[in-house]
């Protein structure tokens, strides 16, 4: 902290000067992965103190691939910096939300977070309680709801607070999608830094927090009713995290507001690389299906085992078989089906199966954009576009799901019925399959899907 810095302290702040104060006192202690990082954590620790104006308690995760790269070192410094910080390295669900008042919140820092939540413990009944109110804290008025034996009745319990969670490899995901995330890094020998003495420094630091806070609390009511204009490229969950940060930073003024969302951009950059393995099954299987309609369910597991650094070659020791398909595409509402692929009928996959899925949880792709005219009917039939009979044209609304080549075509006719007979001569369809030569004569009904629904599905009408 140079001299400037320490004089500071003598004067009334300007919301640009107390963040550049709070700043170099950050990276007088720290060695940051990069300027973003320090100046996420800096709007972090100013954040704290509009918390009880705020509509969301974002997360702050500071965590690395090995040890001793900073990440205690960091939490201590935030530690004197943050807004009644309350800083531990194992507390239960109940004393966790016992220490939550409504007006004043604190800020927990958890430190050995992987301790708590490690691949270990997965399901443990303490870690989960944690995750849960961790998770419930991040917005307003999602109370924890214990029973008080004493007067047997129940208890709402505050759980909205910010939190610094520290600790090494990743965290659960449903807690770093609610953070600002900081990889730390060892520091090298040209990046030198001052030692962190607790009796040394801490009042020090606790003075800059003081300065800190009085200028924030001047400008906590407009922090907290701001909507910030956000960068390009954050998702709804990224810009909650961020809109008390970027609040912050524009009341600020100075280079505050630049440097926010250029943070901003850099920190949740990663946040669609880092999907849960079921997007990132999604995000394959759109790749692997390119133009296809349909796929036999062994040609996609061929497709996704020869993705660079996918993890389908090697699943738990395995390869990715059907059965673990099934089950890793069953939460999106997708089951295999008996599809035909150039006259042969296997299990498999339709694209229409997939589509809504695509649609809805992954930024639009090469993969999904070209789409076959059974697909389209089915995916305007799905979204409401053909009611009734005749043709109807497709209109050009906005938020429509259907890919561009969809949206393109004039008029979709009806599609065949459900019910697997033909409305013109009321006979079954596979029949009239079979009597127009569109269909292998020496195939039986037993050969055949057992459902009407697949019998009309099959061929390109």
């Amino acid at each position: 902290m140079s001299n400037d810095d320490l004089a500071a302290l003598d004067r009334t702040l300007t919301g640009a000067q107390a963040l550049d104060l709070a700043h170099a006192t950050l990276i007088r202690y720290v060695v940051f992965p990069s300027p973003e990082a320090a100046d996420a954590a800096t709007l972090y620790a100013a954040a704290t103190h509009a918390m009880p104006e705020l509509e969301f308690a974002a997360r702050l995760v500071i965590k690395s691939p090995a040890k001793r790269c900073g990440k205690s070192r960091l939490l201590d410094v935030l530690g004197s910096l943050v807004a009644a910080p309350l800083l531990t390295a194992n507390i239960s669900a109940a004393a966790l939300v016992r220490s939550i008042g409504k007006d004043s919140p604190p800020t927990l820092l958890l430190d050995e977070a992987d301790a708590t939540f490690s691949k270990a413990l997965k399901g443990d009944e303490k870690a989960e309680h944690l995750r849960g109110i961790l998770n419930a804290g991040f917005g307003r008025d999602r109370p924890y709801i214990r029973w008080d034996i004493t007067i047997r009745d129940t208890e709402p319990c505050e759980t909205f607070a910010m939190a610094v969670l520290a600790g090494i490899g990743n965290l659960p995901d449903t807690i770093e999608d609610r953070a600002v995330i900081i990889v730390m890094r060892r520091k090298t020998s040209t990046e030198p830094v001052t030692k962190f003495r607790i009796r040394r420094d801490k009042q020090k630091v606790e003075d800059v927090r003081d300065r800190l806070s009085t200028w924030v609390r001047t400008v906590a009511s407009q922090a907290g009713e701001a909507e910030p204009v956000m960068p390009d490229g954050l998702d709804d969950r990224a810009e909650d995290v961020w809109e008390a940060l970027l609040a912050i930073a524009d009341l600020a003024g100075g280079s505050w507001p630049v440097r926010a969302r250029r943070a901003a951009e850099a920190l949740a950059a990663g946040r669609a690389e880092d999907a849960t393995l079921g997007e990132r099954l999604l995000a394959d299987l759109r790749d692997v299906f390119g133009t296809e309609d349909r796929m036999h369910t062994e040609a996609i597991l061929a497709g996704l085992r020869e993705i660079p650094e996918a993890p389908w070659a090697d699943w738990y020791g395995h390869p990715l078989n059907p059965r673990d398909l099934a089950g890793l595409l069953k939460p999106w509402g997708v089951s295999s089906k008996d599809v035909k692929v150039g006259g042969v009928t296997k299990k498999g996959y339709q694209r229409e199966q997939l589509h809504e899925p695509w649609t809805r949880f992954l930024p639009p792709g090469e993969g999904g954009s070209a789409t076959s005219a059974t697909s389209a009917t089915a995916q305007v039939s799905d979204v409401g576009q053909v009611a009734g009979s005749g043709s109807q044209t497709l209109p050009a609304t906005q938020g429509n799901p259907l890919t561009s080549e969809v949206a393109q075509v004039a008029e979709v006719a009806d599609p065949p019925p459900a019910s697997g007979r033909c409305t013109i001569c009321g006979e079954p369809l596979d029949q009239v399959l079979i009597d127009a030569g569109l269909t292998d004569h020496g195939e039986t009904d037993a050969d055949e899907p057992e459902s009407g629904d697949d019998h009309w599905q099959e061929p390109d009408w």
